[in-house]
């Protein structure tokens, strides 16, 4: 028997998140364990009128070629994946995560080889072609919530089929607002930070890039960064997750770092010269995610949270910054996390995760359910 929620799942991706019109190729691309969704999305595809492809990927199997990655192969595999996605219109990325950990292991070296030859390939993808990325409700990914398998597929399918159009309608009056500021202070328990984003673009994220989906996103001016920053949230990256991380910042750049891990946080952060500065600022307003599970999908749409990311800056919010990283930190400000004040030019918007100004109020949890 079908899932109904998989059915409403797969038609939000196809409608919302990409959009797929009649004679579109859309490439789905996920484990095998995320077989229900892979299915449902060809079987709606085709009755859209869309031409679906399929690949298939397994996190064992990448684990053993990512061992003893060598340049020339990485090279021919970015040559081939760039010609498959030159020739369709949209992507949809499944993750089917069983083990958070499998490429923990990895040896830094081989992240940032393969992270360096794909970068142009990730790009292509992401800047020209219609895209969107969600993971799959599994066992390990119930396990990392602290939930039960059936708990977890209802909280994920929960999450991901909010309504995303009465979230763009709230959101609109934020994107408004940012635009216009120039200074940001960020005020927390451990953290004061001030940087400015003024003249750099402000995007919302309604469904069409991530499900689940819920945030706001700019970048600061790539030297405007000073202060202290420390994140109440687990911080995973490639395999190991930081806890308790806290940067200090001076004209933009990281001058120090500590967590429980300081030595390999630092070993990230001098991957190059751009991991050591901020590539992307974004506030979380997803109403049905209230607390962390390491997981960044979800993480960064904590309804009152705000992320803050060492490295790379996105296209679309560029403020210059160039990274094999990028690195998105999340600090949640609700009062059972220590509270919080975030201040546009002076004047406070949100405190305590709640958005104080009467035109951002339709953006606090209890208006988005």
């Amino acid at each position: 028997m079908r899932d109904e929620r998989v059915k409403k799942l797969a038609s939000v991706l196809l409608t919302h998140s990409v959009k797929v019109i009649k004679a579109e190729k859309v490439l789905i691309r996920g484990s095998i364990i995320t077989k229900p969704l892979i299915t449902e999305l060809i079987d709606q595809a085709y009755s859209m009128g869309a031409f679906p492809y399929v690949e298939l990927f397994d996190d064992e199997i990448n684990l053993h070629l990512a061992k003893n990655y060598k340049r020339a192969q990485l090279e021919t595999q970015a040559n081939w994946q760039m010609q498959v996605y030159k020739d369709v219109d949209a992507v949809i990325v499944i993750i089917g995560e069983e083990n958070d950990a499998e490429m923990a292991g990895i040896p830094k070296e081989m992240h940032r080889l393969r992270g360096e030859i794909m970068k142009p390939v990730s790009e292509f993808y992401v800047n020209n072609r219609k895209w969107v990325l969600l993971n799959y409700p599994t066992k390990g990914l119930a396990q990392k919530a602290g939930m039960s398998t059936r708990e977890f597929e209802d909280y994920l399918f929960a999450v991901c089929t909010v309504d995303y159009e009465k979230m763009a309608n709230a959101v609109a009056p934020l994107k408004r607002l940012m635009e216009k500021t120039d200074q940001v202070r960020l005020v927390s328990p451990g953290t004061d930070l001030r940087f400015s984003i003024k003249d750099i673009p402000v995007i919302p994220c309604t469904g069409e890039a991530n499900v689940p989906d819920g945030e706001i996103f700019t970048a600061p001016i790539k030297d405007s960064v000073n202060g202290t920053i420390l994140f109440n949230t687990p911080c995973p990256y490639h395999g190991t997750t930081f806890r308790n991380v806290k940067l200090t910042f001076e004209n933009g750049k990281i001058t120090e770092a500590t967590s429980d891990n300081t030595d390999k946080l630092n070993e990230i952060l001098d991957t190059d010269e751009g991991s050591r500065y901020i590539g992307e600022f974004a506030i979380g307003f997803n109403p049905h995610i209230e607390e962390p599970m390491g997981d960044i999908l979800f993480d960064e749409k904590i309804c009152g949270s705000l992320h803050f990311t060492p490295g790379e800056a996105y296209e679309e919010a560029d403020n210059g910054n160039k990274s094999a990283v990028h690195w998105d930190m999340v600090l949640i400000q609700r009062p059972e996390y220590g509270g919080g004040e975030i201040y546009f030019d002076d004047v406070l918007i949100r405190k305590d995760g709640k958005f104080v100004l009467p035109e951002l109020e339709s953006l606090n949890q209890e208006n988005l359910k």
